[in-house]
């Protein structure tokens, strides 16, 4: 079977999310409403969306700690 991955990149805070596998398409589409709500209520800012076919993430969630102290710290 074919797996449909959702990959969400967010600007801020920076970090890349996976959700999946589904079955096609449609599903993933679907579920990124879901998603994009959870992360706006979040108050995420920058949010991409892109759907992946044939692919599985070593790792769901990946964030740049790095880059977000960065961020806090210039604006201090």
């Amino acid at each position: 079977m074919i797996a449909w991955w959702v990959e969400i990149t967010t600007k801020l805070p920076r970090c890349t999310y996976y959700f999946g596998p589904f079955q096609n398409l449609e599903q993933a589409q679907t579920a990124c409403l879901g998603y994009v709500e959870d992360l706006k209520s979040e108050q995420a800012q920058g949010i991409e969306i892109k759907i992946i076919k044939r692919f599985q993430p070593d790792v769901l969630t990946i964030c740049d700690e790095q880059a977000e102290l960065n961020i806090y710290t210039n604006s201090l």
